[in-house]
């Protein structure tokens, strides 16, 4: 066997390694569209609760978080351990980058509870969208929470037309939509704007095949949220 033949076999049989973590004791189906699988978990890959659940159990931290109540759940040595043999995450966040909005924190998770994707904007790229859709496909997540928050910077320079360097005006075109959605709107510019891409990022991930497949088969539900950096609040968007 010669040395490209070998790397060929080592490439496949890792790649299968992978499949075989992510899929765990799972059984694959056919379900989305010709060309998807659809992963069904074992009932003990993962926590057995309702989307509505999995996001009562979001509001809740925050809550406890706000309250200045925090339980600092599943942050022990013995939770660590646990968690790097297979996680479990009940939830997924698609956050912004902001280093002021730590998601694990301000809703009162620990390890292994949350999938967390964070970028400027928490904006529905490809990339974002690939993994979200991993998030709740294999690993079981039943919520995808878009959070936005007060005073966001890329939302900002996006209304102000910033000219920007390098790849940061991929960021601010994503945003564009929501900004120009919200120009009609009384009252603060920046908020609604803020809450206006929350939403057009929600409906991205909706247009989803494979997310819309797992909603539809009520197994996974996806929402959009707004943190306030003054008090710590995250309310609702709708």
């Amino acid at each position: 066997m010669n040395k490209k033949t070998q790397k060929g076999n080592l490439s496949r049989r890792n790649l299968f390694k992978f499949g075989a973590g992510a899929i765990g004791t799972g059984v694959l189906t056919a379900g989305i569209g010709s060309k998807l699988m659809v992963l069904e978990p074992a009932v003990a890959q993962q926590k057995d609760i309702t989307p509505d659940q999995a996001l009562q159990s979001l509001i809740e931290g925050n809550q406890r978080f706000v309250a200045r109540k925090r339980r600092n759940p599943n942050q022990t040595p013995t939770r660590l351990v646990e968690v790097a043999k297979a996680q479990k995450p009940f939830a997924s966040i698609l956050g912004c980058a902001d280093s002021r909005v730590p998601a694990e924190i301000v809703l009162d998770q620990g390890f292994g509870d949350l999938f967390v994707c964070r970028v400027a904007g928490n904006i529905a790229t490809s990339e974002e969208i690939g993994s979200l859709e991993f998030g709740s496909l294999v690993l079981g997540t039943k919520v995808i929470m878009v959070l936005g928050h007060r005073r966001c910077g890329a939302v900002d320079a996006t209304i102000k037309g910033a000219q920007v360097p390098g790849q940061i005006a991929t960021v601010l075109d994503a945003i564009k939509l929501g900004v120009e959605r919200s120009k009609n709107i009384p009252g603060d510019q920046l908020e609604n704007a803020t809450k206006a891409n929350i939403l057009v990022q929600v409906e991205k991930l909706k247009s989803s095949t494979v997310l819309s497949q797992l909603i539809d088969t009520n197994k996974l539900t996806i929402v959009g949220a707004f943190y306030d950096l003054d008090t710590g609040k995250i309310t609702m968007v709708s």
